[in-house]
């Protein structure tokens, strides 16, 4: 999946208001946030248009009702694993484009008051983030009168790949379950949050639609595009695609598995073979050198030998060899270098 379509894919789950709130729910450490009814959750456009008009696009904007006012929860969705130096000055700007086009609208608060903003980065990827949340760290600072009127916004990070598995496992979140999906361990903890995801969405088709979509889309990507999985609309059906998917590549695995032992056997047991078969190659050779060299000492000194001589030395061993060419030395016939040993008295 291309960094866009992974965006996209993001999109189209924070598209549900349920998202929204077990983001801040699960995520946020906030009484106050924690109090808000977050059933008045109304999505917002996301997109603006600057005074010079160049078009600026943010990501998802939702608003949710505080007594008779509104509270604005900003969320800029990160997905790619690179961190963004300048984010908070990215994020700076997108508030003031938003304060703009409700300025606009006419969409402020009584007594010319602009509503509170909540920016929020929702971080996926795996290097641990490093950039500035405040634009203040990004100046330096200077002393005087100029330090009154420097700039400073702060924006919340949210770190998915901070949260450990088991913690995510406990919490009954939708967010939860898509950093589980973002980064699963295993096949069956895959199985696992899908069919958590049926239970939690039974009566909520819509979102069950969006969450097959997006299950599909990311498992598309974690196995580059290996696993084959059809267009499902149904999270039931794309458990039973995943099952059975999950049990071919367990069986392609076992017999390749096979294949590569018994490959790698053959392989071994013809290496010790060579082996073992060079060696004995080379040692047959060496005593068949021996047997020569002897045999022609001994006619050298003795004469023609004969048929039973002869047979002897191409079939005596090494040591055998070895022993006759020790006694040839100081023989005086042939008789004595083929005497068997003297038993010791």
């Amino acid at each position: 999946m291309r960094p866009s379509d992974h965006d996209a894919s993001y999109k189209l789950l924070f598209s549900a208001p349920e998202l929204v709130r077990d983001l801040v729910l699960g995520f946020i450490p906030d009484e106050w946030l924690h109090s808000l009814d977050y059933s008045t959750l109304e999505k917002m456009p996301g997109s603006y248009v600057t005074d010079d008009m160049r078009h600026r696009a943010d990501d998802v904007v939702w608003r949710v009702k505080v007594g008779g006012e509104w509270i604005y929860l900003y969320i800029l969705i990160e997905f790619q694993s690179k961190v963004d130096p300048w984010m908070a000055v990215r994020m700076m700007s997108y508030v003031g484009l938003l304060y703009q086009d409700l300025i606009k609208a006419k969409q402020v608060l009584p007594q010319r008051k602009l509503p509170p903003v909540l920016p929020i980065v929702l971080y996926n990827g795996d290097a641990p983030w490093k950039a500035a949340t405040n634009i203040a760290e990004l100046i330096p600072k200077v002393p005087g009168l100029v330090a009154q009127f420097l700039p400073s916004m702060e924006y919340l990070l949210i770190e998915e790949n901070r949260y450990a598995a088991a913690d995510l496992a406990s919490m009954q979140n939708l967010v939860a379950a898509v950093m589980r999906l973002q980064r699963p361990h295993s096949q069956a903890d895959v199985l696992e949050v899908i069919d958590l995801l049926n239970r939690w969405l039974v009566s909520n088709p819509e979102l069950v639609r969006i969450f097959a979509i997006w299950v599909r889309l990311v498992l598309l990507r974690q196995s580059k595009n290996h696993l084959a999985l059809p267009k499902v609309q149904d999270l039931k059906e794309l458990k039973m695609t995943l099952a059975t998917r999950f049990e071919e590549w367990a069986l392609q695995a076992r017999q390749e598995g096979l294949e590569k032992g018994l490959a790698k056997g053959l392989a071994k047991g013809l290496e010790k073979g060579l082996e073992k078969g060079l060696e004995k190659g080379l040692e047959k050779g060496r005593t068949e050198g021996e047997a020569r060299i002897l045999q022609r000492l001994l006619v050298a000194r003795f004469g023609p030998l004969s048929q039973e001589t002869q047979a002897a030395l191409s079939t005596a061993s090494t040591a055998q060899l070895e022993a006759w060419t020790d006694r040839f030395l100081s023989a005086r016939t042939l008789a004595e270098v083929f005497a068997p040993p003297s038993s010791p008295l």
